[in-house]
């Protein structure tokens, strides 16, 4: 299998929530766009402000993020990506999740491969099988 990972999904791993995706490290290949980067350094910022994570935890979850980007495939924001994530979508789809849905489009007609879409967000979810991709994690 390979697989598109969804922010939502790295972030249950990064700071331990629970249920994580089950099918996690079972797979051929992993992709993610280089924006959930963007997405888990906000969140682990947000966190250190508001108090839930101190400066010890706050370096445990850069390297705990730099550990998992390391063995995950990242396609980059070009202008391409961005102008495909301004279409119209089948369904209601939230900005940063159409970049997310069009990184993962791009991917598979580029490379000529099945994706499966990994998210722990229902609304992404369902906007990934309106776009025909088999969806785990929800």
């Amino acid at each position: 299998m390979i697989v598109y990972l969804d922010t939502s999904v790295l972030l249950r791993v990064l700071l331990g929530q629970r249920p994580l995706l089950a099918e996690w490290g079972d797979w051929e290949r992993a992709y993610t766009s280089e924006l959930a980067g963007v997405e888990a350094r906000r969140v682990i910022d947000r966190l250190r402000l508001d108090g839930a994570l101190d400066d010890d935890g706050v370096v445990a979850a850069q390297e705990q993020l730099a550990k998992l980007e390391a063995g995950i495939g990242r396609i980059n924001l070009t202008r391409v990506v961005l102008r495909r994530a301004s279409l119209p979508m089948a369904t209601a789809v939230k900005t940063l999740d159409a970049v997310h849905l069009a990184s993962a489009l791009l991917l598979q007609e580029r490379r000529g491969i099945s994706l499966v879409f990994a998210t722990h967000d229902a609304q992404q979810a369902t906007a990934a099988r309106a776009l025909a991709f088999t969806c785990i994690g929800t």
